[in-house]
């Protein structure tokens, strides 16, 4: 069964090499290209050295890949640390008194002869196996780190190899040179010589227990000189920390005797350092991290405190909220320079911070921030050009709509009149506020293209916008082209209206001559019918001379006048009330004399009909006047005096508007004395 540290281990390392298999963005272009211009122009010249600068190009994307790689690993994971060791716990053995109460010098005898016969760690072989381990081992490391330092700053993964492969040397070298004297004293002749072939076995055990003493001494040995290089005394020789790779190392590579002398199974010697010296180191190597991290910790803290708002959320909550809400165009701006001059001040921090134990690279967490700071800012950006396009779009539809109204053709005077209106409020006061707008546009225009690469769709958006006040101009004067062109139109459609309008009052006054003439009492109702036409044609015609002095104002012409109208009223209002009078009469004799006889009202009748007789008489009279009156001009205009003929006169009996108010007269009178 695999211990939890060593499933840790290998979780650890798998999730790490899928990481670094994983694909990571490359280098951008214009990173390369910025390096590639501070090459000299002299080096670019030759084949050879373009070739040797594309190859300088692919190591520093190789490195800036491999920087991505070892960011995201040491950020997503964490090397696990090796748990303490729980000492093992000293059971005190209890000694046991002696029992005298037996005899025992038999026994000890006996007990001595043993000791003597199996004490191999006795023989003389041994003191010299001791002193070539102690001249071998005494001076020796496993991994000397003294001038670590001076190199310079490394990375504790290539420290931890740099150590292995130290490891791995050293153990070579101990294999090569002690091993094989060891070997070849605890097999030669005389060292054999004393020892009883059953005795063998055990004499080896012996040797390999002393060969894994002298291992441990120089584990432990290594190990502390290690650890006491964190010592707070020795921090001018204190390199990174990789420990894991030492404390954790034995020498599994060392066969017993038996084993190198069969050349059959492969087992190995117990060079392992103790437990409790490794819970030492640990716990020392623990306590020196933590003081020489504390002022790594304050460092990063220091980022912490001023930009983790960048990228805990608060950040991205705000700009989300400013977005939402009603800002102007200069509340964006001073929120983008906010991100852009946090970004830049992020930047001008140090890439390098050197503590005791720790140089701290930070390029990668200040491009990150810098880019974050970035990102808000090109957020905000971006819905700034929105907002500038929208406006943009919207002065255009507004110089579209003047445009459309300056072209349009009028179709009568009011039309003019709305046109010239809208022109004249237009020139005076709207082109002023577009202008204004188109004002702000370029301030917004001069901002964006300092902090932005605009598209070329807007671009060409901006270019229209600018363009428009020329352009307007230009359909002004389309306008009064137009304007003019539908004046003279009006002006000769005025004239054809006036033609018209004297024609339809040369109908209308013929119309009337007609009337007088009507006497047919059948015909009352077609009678009424006639009239109420002339009435409603002229009151067309009375709307339509309304529009042509309109029009005629307009124009700044003489208004006409037409009296034809006048005449007309006053002569058809009497023949109105003389044929509705006849026909409201029709109607009231035929229900007396066709409804119910019950229905009957003889006072009211007597009523009625005396206030019909009296609207004839007096409708007698008016057109007996007329006619009195037309014959005196007559005279006048003959310069002869004649008799005035009585109202019996024969003769005016002869008119038939006279002759129809006597007809009915009769009829009342007839149907009163019926009554």
């Amino acid at each position: 069964m695999l211990s939890e540290e060593r499933k840790r281990r290998m979780n650890y390392v798998f999730l790490r090499q899928r990481l670094e298999s994983r694909p990571f963005t490359p280098i951008q272009q214009q990173w390369l290209d910025a390096i590639v211009s501070r090459v000299p122009p002299k080096l670019k010249e030759s084949p050879q050295t373009t070739k040797l600068l594309q190859e300088l190009c692919m190591e520093v994307s190789d490195d800036f890949r491999n920087v991505i790689v070892k960011h995201t690993v040491d950020t997503v994971l964490k090397d696990p640390q090796k748990e303490e060791l729980i000492s093992e716990k000293q059971t005190a053995t209890q000694t046991k008194s002696l029992d005298f109460s037996q005899p025992w010098h038999d026994s000890f005898i006996r007990s001595r002869k043993m000791i003597k016969t199996n004490l191999h760690v006795l023989h003389p072989v041994m003191q010299i196996i001791l002193d070539i381990g102690h001249t071998t081992f005494s001076p020796l490391v496993l991994v000397d780190l003294s001038g670590c330092r001076a190199s310079g700053s490394v990375d504790c993964k290539s420290l931890q190899n740099k150590m292995a492969v130290e490891c791995k040397r050293t153990e070579d070298r101990i294999m090569n040179t002690w091993f094989p004297k060891v070997i070849h004293l605890l097999t030669s002749k005389e060292t054999l010589k004393g020892v009883k072939e059953e005795k063998l076995d055990s004499f080896y055990d012996c040797a390999s227990t002393l060969i894994s003493n002298q291992l441990k001494s120089l584990l432990q040995t290594s190990v502390e000189e290690f650890v006491n290089l964190f010592d707070p005394s020795n921090h001018h020789r204190l390199p990174p920390l990789p420990y894991d790779s030492l404390c954790h190392h034995k020498y599994s590579a060392v066969q017993t005797v038996q084993s190198w002398l069969t050349q059959t199974t492969s087992s190995f010697v117990d060079a392992k350092v103790a437990d409790h010296i490794l819970a030492w180191a640990q716990d020392t190597l623990k306590t020196a991290l933590c003081r020489n991290l504390e002022e790594t910790d304050k460092h990063f803290q220091s980022y912490v405190d001023n930009y983790d708002w960048l990228v805990n959320g608060t950040a991205q909550a705000r700009v989300e909220m400013f977005m939402e809400e009603e800002h102007s165009f200069d509340q964006y701006t001073k929120q983008v320079e906010e991100f852009r001059a946090l970004s830049k001040e992020i930047i001008r921090l140090p890439a390098k911070a050197h503590f005791t134990m720790v140089h701290l690279d930070c390029e990668e967490l200040k491009q990150g921030l810098a880019n974050k700071a970035k990102t808000y800012a090109e957020i905000l950006l971006k819905k700034m050009i929105t907002s500038h396009r929208e406006q943009n779009l919207q002065i255009c539809s507004e110089f579209e709509t003047i445009r459309k109204k300056a072209l349009k053709v009028p179709e009568n005077t009011e039309d003019m009149t709305q046109m010239i209106d809208y022109i004249n409020f237009i020139k005076t006061k709207g082109i002023a506020e577009l202008s204004e707008k188109i004002k702000e546009a370029y301030g917004r225009v001069i901002y964006l293209l300092d902090v932005h690469i605009i598209e070329p769709e807007d671009l060409e958006l901006n270019t229209t916008v600018f363009r428009w006040p020329e352009n307007i101009l230009h359909d002004f004067e389309l306008s009064d082209e137009v304007m003019q062109s539908a004046k003279l139109k009006g002006e000769q459609e005025l004239l054809a209206k006036r033609e018209r309008l004297m024609v339809q009052l040369e109908k209308l006054g013929r119309r009337i001559e007609e009337f007088p003439h009507c006497s047919e009492l059948d015909m009352m109702q077609q009678y009424v019918t006639d009239v109420r036409t002339v009435q409603k044609l002229l009151q067309e015609a009375e709307e339509t001379i309304s529009f042509i002095n309109s029009e005629e104002a307009f124009y700044k012409w003489d208004l006409t006048c037409y009296p034809e109208v006048e005449v007309i009223k006053e002569s058809i209002e009497p023949y109105q009330k003389l044929f509705g009078l006849v026909l409201k009469w029709q109607r009231t004799e035929n229900r007396w004399m066709d409804g119910s006889f019950q229905d009957l009202d003889g006072e009211s009748m007597e009523v009625k009909v005396d206030e019909f007789f009296r609207e004839i008489f007096k409708t007698l009279k008016f057109f007996q006047q007329k006619q009195n009156k037309a014959e005196q001009e007559m005279e006048k205009i003959a310069g002869k005096t004649r008799r005035r003929p009585s109202e019996d006169d024969p003769r005016k009996l002869e008119n038939p508007t006279i002759l129809l108010c006597s007809t009915v007269m009769e009829q009342i009178k007839e149907f009163k004395v019926c009554m």
